[in-house]
């Protein structure tokens, strides 16, 4: 059943061509995944290339289409497939629903996708395990899709684990890496905390509203408000904003359960531009932005958001500020825009949280790419410190590297610019504590970002050369798909924010229509517009001065800057920022040992080992097969033995018989149970 919503609510008929548009879109990459996963031997690494990026970019323009006619025409589509589960009350369909909030996350996933897999064919062309790769990286955007466009919390759960997955399979690719081992399995622990919030919020969503899916579930939200409190305060609604955004804090690698995304850059660069920057870490803000008919209704936990949010934003920002590895630096940057995403939807703006994910996917995807290009021409080194003079040889990715930059930093007038900038002005423009806060760590954010982006184009291109005379002077611009992929991802990342700025967070616009919903005292983007030209200003002065101190620092003062971090109050102050704030000692010494020696000394000695055997193998049936064998030598063979074991057995039935007439009501079988079995423990042989 196909049902096409006109803009006028007229409900049309089925159409089998649209069914088939919109079904191409979801299954195409699947389709893609299968033939270089299953048939990669006889296609060969150039075989599974085509057809995956062939896959991607006819999907790529059917998303176009998509965004065309449900976006700017205003004319959503929801496709029901199947039934999926049917019982009792849990009804739950495969079904499609392609509102705005969808085909915009479908045009960038499946953009960025189709030009990570461009570029792929070049990065990987050295790896003979190279259709496993674009398998997998095919099978990771068919999640996405599935993520994105489902109509329900479990279907949408399905897609939230398959990316998961292939975040695993990818960032082990090269599995022989013991430290690409290390960071998989990280990812997926800490993910596995994320997942076990949002699965426990679906149950409590099903418990109470016996429906999964999303139209029931937020039609029936208003009348839950006004429920007494379930759990220290929180009222229901509360409680499942915050199993959500639990399971939002994982994926999107908000402060607490961040130490995966720094790490999964061990993955190759087509995975950290793909999955760590564009799409997969982004999913924590759509999951908010599409539950925002659930979240108006809880106020504290969106405090709770924000907070968050900012003090990631902020975190991560000064993390990144002394980090050396090239992609980590641009790892934590994406962790500080995560940051910035999410504290925007804890301010009710939600729209403008999901304007800036679609530009950052753009430049950050450039950025990344440009880090893989860089890394491939200084042969496989990631230190910046050994790199620097670089801007002549590899003129091209400084070229893109400069443009993603400047982007990131909320330059004047590039992509990044329009949504940053907003995001603070509204923060501000709330007039509220956790307002301000977020204005002013999200500012101090902007400054350290212009700073440690400054220091990454300055260490790399900009400074002396660093590294061996043989890697620099053999330093080159990549083949065509490599430029290719970087020359397009460059465009939207200049001019995307400008040219859909107003259609999509402007003044008045009815863009999202139903897909993402505000009440309306929580609205303040007019407040906004009309907050103190100061504060407006603020940022965009912050940015441009912390990338001119940064390069003026790095150009004339750098002796003075190594004097400054061997000092000894500067040694520490780098030492806390270079080691991340201690948050992986902290997780490795005192949690994950807690349940390291939880494990062993209570979970296996006391409960395997101990109460499990007891009554198990090494227990019960031992004591029961030992009383077997002394239950044997009663046969005698004496008719005399044998007439005295029918009179007292006769004895004991009938004795319990009047027992149980007498004390039946205040007796208890279990007890009865229990003490036969104990007796049967405690009866040892004579002597």
């Amino acid at each position: 059943m196909v049902e096409r919503l006109a803009y006028n609510e007229d409900v049309r008929g089925s159409n089998p061509l649209l069914l088939k548009m919109y079904l191409t879109i979801i299954f195409l990459p699947l389709i893609g995944s299968g033939l270089a996963g299953l048939f990669g031997r006889k296609l060969g690494p150039k075989g599974s290339s085509i057809i995956t990026v062939v896959c991607l970019i006819f999907t790529f323009f059917c998303s176009f289409y998509a965004f065309y006619e449900v976006a700017l025409i205003g004319s959503p589509v929801y496709i029901k497939l199947t039934t999926w589960i049917n019982s009792e009350v849990l009804h739950v369909d495969w079904g499609f629903q392609f509102d705005t909030l969808t085909v915009v996350m479908c045009c960038v996933v499946t953009f960025v996708s189709s030009l990570v897999h461009l570029y792929s064919t070049e990065y990987m062309s050295h790896d003979p395990h190279l259709p496993r790769f674009m398998c997998y990286l095919s099978l990771f955007t068919f999640f996405m899709l599935i993520l994105i466009t489902a109509d329900n919390y479990v279907q949408m759960f399905v897609g939230w684990e398959g990316v998961g997955l292939c975040s695993f399979l990818l960032i082990n690719f090269w599995f022989t890496r013991i430290q690409a081992n290390k960071a998989a399995i990280k990812a997926m622990v800490l993910n596995r905390i994320g997942d076990f919030g949002l699965v426990l919020g679906i149950f409590t969503i099903f418990i109470n509203y016996k429906a999964v899916d999303y139209a029931t579930v937020f039609a029936l939200t208003p009348f839950f408000v006004e429920n007494d409190s379930v759990f220290m305060g929180l009222t229901l609604i509360d409680v499942i904003g915050l199993f959500l955004f639990v399971g939002a804090t994982g994926k999107s690698a908000q402060l607490g359960l961040h130490t995966w995304l720094p790490d999964a850059m061990e993955g190759p660069t087509p995975v950290s531009a793909l999955i760590h920057a564009a799409t997969m870490v982004t999913a924590g803000v759509f999951l908010i932005a599409r539950s925002s008919p659930i979240y108006e209704y809880t106020p504290t936990i969106l405090k709770l958001i924000t907070l968050s949010g900012a003090c990631t934003a902020f975190f991560a920002a000064t993390v990144g500020l002394l980090q050396n590895d090239l992609k980590k630096v641009i790892a934590y940057s994406t962790c500080s825009q995560l940051g910035y995403m999410i504290f925007a939807c804890g301010l009710s703006n939600y729209y403008v949280g999901v304007f800036h994910l679609v530009n950052h996917a753009f430049f950050k995807a450039l950025l990344f790419l440009g880090a893989g290009s860089i890394i491939h021409a200084v042969a496989d080194e990631q230190d910046m410190r050994k790199m620097g003079g670089l801007k002549t040889l590899v003129p091209f990715t400084y070229s893109m590297m400069v443009i993603g930059s400047l982007a990131l930093i909320g330059f004047p007038f590039l992509t990044g610019f329009y949504s940053k900038d907003v995001i603070l002005e509204v923060a501000y423009g709330k007039y509220s504590s956790q307002g301000h806060f977020s204005y002013l760590l999200g500012s101090c954010g902007a400054f350290l970002t212009a700073f440690y982006s400054t220091r990454l184009l300055y260490l790399t291109f900009l400074s002396s050369p660093n590294g061996y005379k043989k890697v620099i002077c053999a330093a080159y611009d990549s083949s065509y798909q490599i430029c290719i992929s970087l020359a397009v991802l460059s465009i939207p990342s200049m001019f995307i924010g400008y040219y859909s700025k107003d259609m999509i967070i402007g003044m008045g616009t009815d863009f999202w229509g139903n897909s993402i919903y505000i009440l309306p005292e929580n609205m303040n983007m007019i407040d906004a517009e009309f907050i103190d030209h100061p504060f407006k200003v603020l940022p965009v002065i912050l940015s441009l001065c912390g990338a001119t101190s940064s390069f003026l620092l790095y150009t004339f003062a750098s002796n003075k800057l190594f004097n400054w971090k061997v000092s000894l109050l500067g040694r520490r102050i780098y030492n806390f920022l270079n080691k991340k704030w201690f948050f992986d000692k902290v997780y490795n010494e005192y949690i994950a040992q807690f349940f390291f020696s939880f494990g062993y000394n209570v979970s296996y000695k006391i409960i395997d080992r101990g109460i499990i055997e007891i009554f198990g193998p090494m227990g019960l049936s031992g004591v029961i097969s030992k009383k077997a064998f002394y239950i044997v030598k009663l046969q005698s063979n004496y008719i005399y033995h044998y007439t005295l074991l029918v009179l007292l057995g006769s004895t004991l039935v009938l004795g319990f018989r009047q027992f149980w007439m007498f004390f039946g009501e205040c007796a208890d079988s279990r007890n009865i149970f229990i003490f036969l079995i104990t007796g049967l423990f405690l009866i040892t042989e004579k002597k």
